[in-house]
Protein backbone atom coordinates (compact mmCIF):
# COMPACT_ATOMS: atom_id res chain seq x y z
CA UNK A 1 0.00 0.00 0.00
CA UNK A 2 1.43 3.28 -0.87
CA UNK A 3 1.23 6.19 1.63
CA UNK A 4 -1.72 8.78 0.34
CA UNK A 5 -0.78 10.39 -2.82
CA UNK A 6 -0.10 13.92 -2.99
CA UNK A 7 -0.61 16.94 -5.15
CA UNK A 8 2.83 16.34 -6.37
CA UNK A 9 2.16 12.76 -6.97
CA UNK A 10 -0.72 13.82 -8.93
CA UNK A 11 0.84 16.43 -10.93
CA UNK A 12 3.46 14.26 -12.15
CA UNK A 13 0.57 10.88 -13.06
CA UNK A 14 -1.23 13.78 -14.73
CA UNK A 15 1.95 15.03 -16.98
CA UNK A 16 2.63 11.11 -17.56
CA UNK A 17 -1.02 10.71 -18.51
CA UNK A 18 -0.66 13.55 -21.71
CA UNK A 19 3.13 12.37 -22.12
CA UNK A 20 4.98 9.56 -21.01
CA UNK A 21 7.52 9.84 -22.97
CA UNK A 22 8.76 13.01 -20.87
CA UNK A 23 12.45 12.43 -19.06
CA UNK A 24 12.65 12.71 -15.83
CA UNK A 25 14.95 16.21 -16.36
CA UNK A 26 11.76 17.47 -18.44
CA UNK A 27 8.63 15.63 -15.97
CA UNK A 28 11.01 17.20 -12.73
CA UNK A 29 10.48 20.54 -14.41
CA UNK A 30 6.89 20.17 -14.96
CA UNK A 31 6.11 19.38 -11.75
CA UNK A 32 8.55 21.68 -9.91
CA UNK A 33 11.13 18.93 -8.45
CA UNK A 34 14.42 17.63 -8.71
CA UNK A 35 15.14 15.32 -11.16
CA UNK A 36 16.50 12.67 -8.23
CA UNK A 37 13.15 13.30 -6.30
CA UNK A 38 10.74 13.25 -9.10
CA UNK A 39 12.60 9.93 -10.02
CA UNK A 40 12.69 8.03 -6.71
CA UNK A 41 8.59 9.52 -6.45
CA UNK A 42 8.12 7.45 -9.77
CA UNK A 43 9.91 4.39 -8.48
CA UNK A 44 7.16 4.69 -5.47
CA UNK A 45 4.26 4.66 -7.51
CA UNK A 46 5.36 2.05 -9.56
CA UNK A 47 6.62 -0.38 -6.86
CA UNK A 48 3.13 0.49 -5.37
CA UNK A 49 1.25 -0.15 -8.68
CA UNK A 50 -0.35 3.11 -9.11
CA UNK A 51 1.77 3.79 -12.17
CA UNK A 52 1.11 -0.04 -14.18
CA UNK A 53 3.18 0.80 -16.88
CA UNK A 54 3.55 2.92 -20.32
CA UNK A 55 1.48 2.68 -23.18
CA UNK A 56 0.96 4.68 -26.77
CA UNK A 57 -2.15 6.24 -27.64
CA UNK A 58 -2.59 5.42 -31.30
CA UNK A 59 -4.98 7.37 -34.13
CA UNK A 60 -7.31 4.05 -34.54
CA UNK A 61 -8.64 5.83 -37.71
CA UNK A 62 -5.20 6.08 -39.56
CA UNK A 63 -4.94 2.53 -39.28
CA UNK A 64 -8.09 1.62 -40.92
CA UNK A 65 -10.01 0.94 -37.59
CA UNK A 66 -12.45 3.67 -37.31
CA UNK A 67 -15.93 2.09 -36.49
CA UNK A 68 -16.33 1.75 -33.09
CA UNK A 69 -19.08 -0.43 -31.35
CA UNK A 70 -20.30 -1.21 -27.71
CA UNK A 71 -21.40 -4.30 -27.81
CA UNK A 72 -24.14 -5.79 -24.68
CA UNK A 73 -23.60 -9.40 -24.28
CA UNK A 74 -26.00 -11.59 -22.38
CA UNK A 75 -24.61 -15.23 -21.91
CA UNK A 76 -27.23 -18.43 -21.51
CA UNK A 77 -26.35 -19.15 -17.65
CA UNK A 78 -24.38 -17.37 -15.13
CA UNK A 79 -22.29 -19.76 -13.52
CA UNK A 80 -18.66 -19.68 -12.79
CA UNK A 81 -17.65 -21.52 -15.76
CA UNK A 82 -19.58 -20.38 -18.28
CA UNK A 83 -17.58 -16.58 -16.91
CA UNK A 84 -14.16 -18.26 -17.22
CA UNK A 85 -14.98 -19.80 -20.38
CA UNK A 86 -16.29 -16.55 -22.03
CA UNK A 87 -13.23 -14.20 -20.16
CA UNK A 88 -10.80 -16.99 -21.64
CA UNK A 89 -12.25 -16.69 -25.27
CA UNK A 90 -12.76 -13.38 -25.54
CA UNK A 91 -8.90 -12.67 -24.62
CA UNK A 92 -8.08 -14.07 -27.88
CA UNK A 93 -10.34 -12.45 -30.05
CA UNK A 94 -9.32 -9.66 -32.80
CA UNK A 95 -11.33 -7.11 -33.20
CA UNK A 96 -12.06 -6.79 -29.12
CA UNK A 97 -10.40 -3.79 -27.34
CA UNK A 98 -12.03 -4.16 -24.35
CA UNK A 99 -14.43 -6.68 -21.92
CA UNK A 100 -15.91 -5.27 -18.87
CA UNK A 101 -18.16 -7.68 -16.54
CA UNK A 102 -20.75 -5.59 -15.35
CA UNK A 103 -24.13 -5.82 -13.44
CA UNK A 104 -27.56 -5.08 -15.09
CA UNK A 105 -29.68 -5.84 -17.70
CA UNK A 106 -26.70 -8.57 -19.52
CA UNK A 107 -23.25 -9.35 -18.38
CA UNK A 108 -20.59 -7.95 -20.57
CA UNK A 109 -20.22 -4.83 -22.23
CA UNK A 110 -17.34 -4.95 -24.99
CA UNK A 111 -15.66 -2.35 -26.63
CA UNK A 112 -14.72 -3.42 -30.05
CA UNK A 113 -13.23 -1.56 -33.62
CA UNK A 114 -13.64 -2.35 -36.53
CA UNK A 115 -12.16 -1.39 -40.27
CA UNK A 116 -16.17 -0.72 -41.49
CA UNK A 117 -19.47 -1.86 -41.06
CA UNK A 118 -18.86 -4.73 -43.38
CA UNK A 119 -16.16 -5.74 -41.16
CA UNK A 120 -18.23 -5.57 -38.11
CA UNK A 121 -20.62 -7.76 -39.39
CA UNK A 122 -17.90 -10.40 -40.14
CA UNK A 123 -16.72 -9.68 -36.85
CA UNK A 124 -20.56 -10.43 -35.40
CA UNK A 125 -20.93 -14.04 -37.31
CA UNK A 126 -17.59 -15.58 -37.10
CA UNK A 127 -16.19 -14.47 -33.93
CA UNK A 128 -18.92 -13.09 -31.21
CA UNK A 129 -21.10 -15.77 -32.28
CA UNK A 130 -18.40 -18.50 -31.52
CA UNK A 131 -17.62 -17.24 -28.11
CA UNK A 132 -18.47 -19.70 -25.47
CA UNK A 133 -22.13 -19.12 -23.54
CA UNK A 134 -23.31 -16.20 -25.68
CA UNK A 135 -27.27 -16.08 -25.96
CA UNK A 136 -28.24 -12.28 -27.26
CA UNK A 137 -25.87 -9.47 -27.86
CA UNK A 138 -26.95 -6.07 -28.84
CA UNK A 139 -24.84 -3.70 -30.35
CA UNK A 140 -24.84 0.18 -30.75
CA UNK A 141 -22.67 1.61 -33.54
CA UNK A 142 -20.67 5.14 -31.95
CA UNK A 143 -21.58 8.23 -34.40
CA UNK A 144 -18.75 10.58 -32.93
CA UNK A 145 -16.11 9.64 -30.29
CA UNK A 146 -15.85 12.62 -28.12
CA UNK A 147 -12.65 13.22 -26.24
CA UNK A 148 -13.60 13.62 -22.33
CA UNK A 149 -10.84 13.67 -19.64
CA UNK A 150 -10.49 10.25 -19.36
CA UNK A 151 -8.09 8.64 -16.50
CA UNK A 152 -6.53 11.73 -15.35
CA UNK A 153 -9.71 13.52 -14.12
CA UNK A 154 -9.72 11.23 -10.84
CA UNK A 155 -6.37 11.98 -10.26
Amino acid sequence: MIDPIDRTDRRLVRALQEDARLSVTALAERIGLSANATAERMRRLRRAGVIAGYTVRLDHAALGLGLIAFVEVKLDRTDGDVFVAFAEAVAGVKGIEECHMVAGGFDYLLKTRHRDMADYRAFLAEALAALPGVRETRTYVVIEEIPAGGASASI
